[in-house]
């Protein structure tokens, strides 16, 4: 896509200068700005200059009339030529004032058309970044609800929770660990009984805590608990797990039911807990910005009440909030600041995953030298 957009940047510097792209040259849209402010600052120039030798040409026009005066009736011939250099001058002056106020006027209007423009596409790609930024995490978020209605039918799983003992618990955990070898992106997986005791998980070893846990209390298995069929899933909000050593997690629920089916009882809880901060840290870091935009560009992860989940410079996660109080609709973008702009997207859903509300959200700072756009689009 940047590639692409390169292409057309390209194409309608090269229409616009009637020429093929200068090699060398940096074609963007804020070139529009830029070759504007030149032509401004040249002609503002070059309008001066004219003003400059018109008033020489008078002022020798001056002095030639007051030479042929002293020079009587020999000067007379002379004396018509000045006064009609005169008379030119004052017709010069009168044109070059009048093309600078039009060339003027074009020229902030011209400024104030690019500006619009630039604003409008500037934020509807950074819109267009943030929806894709908060669909991948979509897409990643709806396989963890796959992933934790189908283990939670696994017979050693269902197993674990039918018939407790040491050698059940022991067959779950060494499932769930097969399965943590080939999923990377979960920290831990957790069989927990109607009460909410963890009988089995799948990194005892890493996380030896996990066996004193009661997670009687914790939404997330209290939401599954009251789940009515194996179709349906609980997720709690981004949080730090102790007993996971703190680190952040997203954990997805499912109901253990009697005998692995979909209408069953509910015996047990299987918690998967999604390691939030690799994959959330990838998704901010790989939008696709260019090398200059990254570094005046915060890309975030916001959930419904605007809590920071995610950032690309690493700050306020958990802790910050960042309300987007022009957000209308589910995309759009607003100026924000002395010059940023701001992109936003509300989770779209995927598949049967219909999202919790999150955002995708980029802030930007103008580039050095670039004015603020006065005009932005939004759009739902």
């Amino acid at each position: 896509m940047l590639a692409s957009n390169l292409k057309v940047s390209q194409a309608v510097d090269a229409q616009i200068l009637g020429a093929e792209p200068v090699e060398g040259a940096e074609l963007r849209p804020e070139r529009i700005l830029e070759l504007a402010e030149r032509l401004h600052s040249n002609a503002g120039a070059k309008i001066a200059e004219i003003g400059s030798i018109n008033r020489q040409a008078r002022m020798l026009a001056i002095n030639a009339l007051i030479e042929a005066a002293r020079a009587g009736a020999a000067g007379r011939g002379f004396a018509i030529v000045a006064e009609e250099m005169r008379r030119i001058s004052g017709h010069i002056e009168a044109v070059t004032g009048a093309l600078e106020t039009d060339v003027r006027a074009d020229l902030r209007e011209l400024g104030v058309i690019g500006e619009a423009i630039l604003g409008h596409l500037r934020g509807q790609r950074l819109a267009d970044l943030a929806l894709n930024a908060i669909e991948i995490i979509d897409r990643n978020l709806y396989e963890r609800t796959c992933d934790v209605r189908w283990w939670a039918t696994d017979s050693a799983v269902v197993d674990c929770c039918a018939n407790p003992s040491p050698e059940s618990s022991a067959h779950a955990a060494k499932r769930l660990g097969v399965i943590l070898g080939a999923y990377t992106v979960y920290l831990d997986l957790w069989v927990c009984d109607a009460q909410g005791r963890v009988l089995a998980s799948g990194r005892p070893e890493r996380y030896p805590r996990v066996k004193a846990v009661s997670v009687a209390d914790a939404p997330w298995f209290r939401q599954a608990m009251a789940t009515r069929s194996g179709d349906e899933f609980a997720v709690a909000d981004i949080s730090p797990a102790p007993a996971l050593g703190d680190r952040l997690v997203a954990t997805y629920a499912a109901a253990i039911r009697e005998d692995g089916a979909a209408s069953g009882r509910a015996i047990g809880v299987l918690g998967v807990h999604f390691d939030w901060s690799p994959q959330a840290k990838a998704v901010v870091e790989g939008v696709r910005l260019t090398d200059e935009e990254r570094k005046r560009s915060r890309v975030m992860l916001l959930d419904q009440n605007f809590r920071v989940l995610a950032s690309s410079d690493g700050s306020g996660v958990l802790r910050d909030t960042f309300p987007l109080a022009a957000a209308e609709g589910g995309m759009g973008a607003y100026p924000h600041g002395d010059g940023a702009m701001i992109g936003y997207a509300l989770t779209p859903g995927y598949e049967t995953y219909c999202g919790l509300g999150w955002y995708g959200c980029i802030v930007q700072q103008p580039a050095d030298g670039a004015k603020s756009a006065t005009s932005v689009s939004s759009r739902s």
